[in-house]
């Protein structure tokens, strides 16, 4: 192997570990139509992650949904593949099961079946 084939070498396994970090949820999340707000942090083993519902819109003050402020909606999802999480959660009045995975940086998929009924909501960071 040729002095420039190592250094490439060595260049690509040293950049591999970066590009396949994962992302983290972490942080402060809206849906994207602006009606609530959610707490997003690593929960039980370090792994797992935790929302709270923190904040709604005056339009999405329903019962249901003024129940949940400032309570968790998503609590020990485990991880279940790069940038996912996969457990229960509790969304407009229902409990599902559900999963998070993170698009990128700064945008974040809910997805939650009940039956054979499914739904996404997505989030931007705030």
């Amino acid at each position: 192997m040729t002095l420039f084939k190592t250094i490439a070498a060595l260049a690509i396994g040293l950049a591999a570990p970066a590009a396949a970090q994962d992302l983290s949820p972490v942080g402060t999340w809206q849906t994207t139509t602006g009606e609530s707000r959610f707490v997003v942090s690593y929960c039980g083993d370090g792994t797992q992650i935790c929302a709270k519902l923190t904040w709604l819109r005056r339009d999405a003050r329903k019962p249901e949904n003024v129940a949940m402020l400032n309570k968790l909606v998503v609590n020990g999802a485990r991880p279940a593949g790069e940038n996912q999480w996969r457990g229960t959660v509790k969304y407009d009045g229902q409990t599902v099961d559900g999963s998070v995975t993170l698009v990128d940086e700064d945008s974040m998929q809910l997805s939650g079946c009940m039956l054979i009924a499914c739904k996404n909501v997505d989030f931007v960071r705030r």
